[in-house]
């Protein structure tokens, strides 16, 4: 059985409130849970000490059990200094949509243009035609 440290959904619709949970990994993700840790509530500001409520000393106590932290629970253990979130590199995200298919285009365009580009190919490829009977 593989655990996880994830955030569950609660709250009302368009008031989200996120409880800190351990649970199976096959479980639904506001299903079945063995422990709750503690609760998260977005919408308060960063500032606000009740923003993240939850007991780190049992967070640890899990993952010395094999429990992984999720990438969202893994950024509070970061934050609170108890583990290092390893740096993550997407370089495609900070190209808007529009240059992106602009530039996959053009990598096409180029790609279709080599083949027949081939230095003297045109002159070698192209069929003779044989010489008509003498009569």
């Amino acid at each position: 059985m593989s655990l996880v440290i994830r955030m569950a959904r609660a709250g009302t619709k368009k008031r989200p409130v996120y409880h800190i949970v351990v649970a199976d990994s096959r479980a639904p993700r506001d299903g079945r849970f063995i422990e709750r840790l503690g609760y998260f509530n977005p919408l308060l500001p960063k500032d606000k000490t009740e923003r993240l409520k939850w007991d780190i000393e049992k967070a640890k106590a899990w993952m010395a059990k094999g429990a992984q932290p999720s990438d969202r629970v893994m950024r509070f253990l970061d934050a609170a200094g108890v583990l290092k979130r390893p740096k993550r590199n997407n370089p495609e995200k900070a190209i808007p949509r529009k240059e992106r298919k602009a530039k996959e285009e053009a990598a096409k365009a180029a790609a279709g243009a080599a083949p027949g580009a081939a230095p003297g190919a045109a002159g070698a490829a192209a069929p003779t035609a044989p010489a008509a009977p003498a009569s």
